[in-house]
This record gives C-alpha cells, structure tokens and sequence, in this order.
C-alpha cells in the first residue's frame, strides 16, 4: 500500500468494516479493507484505510457515529 494511505479503524468483524466504509463514502471519503485474517484458523483483524488528506475528518465521522 502507498504510503499515503493512513489506518483509521480495524475490527475482526467484517460486517462492521463495511458499515464503516459506507458510513465514510457517504462523506464522500473513498476508503480500502485490507483483510489480515487468517484463511484457515479466521483470527486478526481487517483494516479500514483512507488516504491521509481524510484521515483526522474519517477519524471523526468513525468517533461521532461510535462506529
């Protein structure tokens, strides 16, 4: 990943992972999902990234909605 893409959020949920990334393209803020789980035993995190230019504004959208 490009160092200008900043992390802003991981769960081991990925439902909460989507939710967060709809919540932020609504903001007009374009995010990635990085998955880092496991294939076989399903345990670690995905990771929510934004560019850095919208990192303290995702940042706050994510805090503001208890996301």
């Amino acid at each position: 990943m490009e160092e200008n893409w900043q992390k802003v959020y991981s769960s081991s949920f990925e439902h909460k992972i989507e939710i967060t990334q709809a919540v932020l393209e609504d903001e007009g803020i374009k995010s990635v999902i990085i998955n880092k789980k496991d294939s076989f035993y399903l345990f670690g995190e995905l990771e929510l990234y934004v560019h850095a230019d919208h990192v303290i504004k995702a940042r706050q959208i994510i805090k503001k909605e208890s996301l």
